[in-house]
């Protein structure tokens, strides 16, 4: 029997986390990919809890660097990048209520050399930026193309194999009036970059908007903690997730839920402001749901806690903090 059957979605939401029905959107039903958060697109597809989705998502740059003779800066136009399918429209979705999301699949598509990564000047861990700026040159830009196999791995090179461990970079729902870049992650979600949000892994979501307004996009073949460079392996995929609604659900942050560990997602600058944001949640979550008193919550998690760093090249940086399920038992 799958974990899934003693989650959080299987127990608490309206659909006990059945499938009810099925659907696909494509790129000739997305249309206009979308490149904010916000109420104001006209959802693509409305859908009841028990929804399964599967998404054709295009790469971070809606595969407009295609060679590595290509030059981000001649081509990309800032800020439109990080284009979004959705937003999916969920009937019965209120604020107060948050999306459950279980994610089943991630499968590469479209032509090899599918898998991009890339220098662009003034954005990564390790460089000067707008927001950190210095007087040193940019480093030069440069572009990486990689064969992604789903069985096989990510060919990096001659000697060099990555494993295909594939995860949705910037998923999320819509802030309540606001309209914000998806590149940005927050409350809401957005561009968090954290492996965690994989296949086999239930995020939860806070509804803010009628409809909760479901946006998905940015999947990476793989990623090392804090997305060094910037820039992932960008790759379009076909993206399958399961969609459910639990009913008056109320908290800010992100969370999220695998077989082994349930997560907390915070989101700021500096860094440790969303390391705190992260662990704050999920002291509160301990007390709320598990029956630990909060100070003891926050005493446990000194000893246990894990923090996994998503990005650290966004404008807020995202961070969550876990704690293994057998101590919650």
């Amino acid at each position: 029997m799958s974990w899934l059957h003693d989650s959080i979605m299987a127990k608490r939401a309206v659909a006990k986390g059945k499938v009810n029905s099925v659907h696909s959107m494509t790129e000739a039903d997305q249309g206009k990919y979308h490149y904010v958060y916000g109420p104001y697109a006209e959802p693509v597809l409305r859908v009841d809890p028990g929804a399964e989705v599967s998404v054709e998502t295009h790469d971070a740059f809606e595969g407009q660097i295609r060679s590595e003779s290509d030059i981000p800066s001649q081509i990309l136009n800032f800020p439109y990048l990080n284009p979004q399918n959705g937003p999916i429209y969920v009937n019965g979705a209120e604020k107060g209520d948050c999306l459950a999301v279980y994610i089943k699949e991630i499968r590469p598509r479209g032509e090899q050399p599918s898998g991009t990564t890339c220098l662009i000047p003034e954005f990564g861990g390790l460089v000067g930026t707008g927001d950190t700026a210095i007087l040193n040159a940019p480093l030069p830009e440069r572009v990486k193309k990689v064969h992604i196999d789903a069985v096989k791995g990510v060919t990096w090179n001659d000697r060099i194999t990555i494993p295909y461990e594939p995860f949705i970079g910037t998923i999320g729902t819509s802030p309540e009036i606001e309209a914000i870049s998806a590149l940005q992650p927050d409350y809401y979600g957005g561009n968090m970059d954290l492996p965690d949000v994989a296949p086999g892994a239930v995020v939860y979501l806070p509804v803010n908007a009628p409809g909760g307004l479901l946006y998905l996009g940015d999947c990476h073949a793989n990623q090392g903690d804090g997305e060094l460079c910037g820039v992932a392996l960008e790759h379009p995929t076909v993206t399958t997730v399961q969609i459910d609604l639990i009913k008056n659900w109320n908290f800010k942050w992100v969370r999220l839920e695998n077989e082994k560990v349930v997560m907390t997602i915070g989101s700021g600058r500096p860094m440790e402001d969303a390391a705190r944001i992260a662990y704050r949640e999920l002291v509160r979550w301990m007390a709320a749901d598990y029956g630990f008193a909060e100070l003891d919550a926050y005493m446990l998690l000194t000893q246990v806690g894990r923090v996994r760093l998503g990005n650290m090249v966004d404008p807020k940086y995202t961070l969550g903090a876990s704690i293994l399920k057998s101590y919650l038992a």
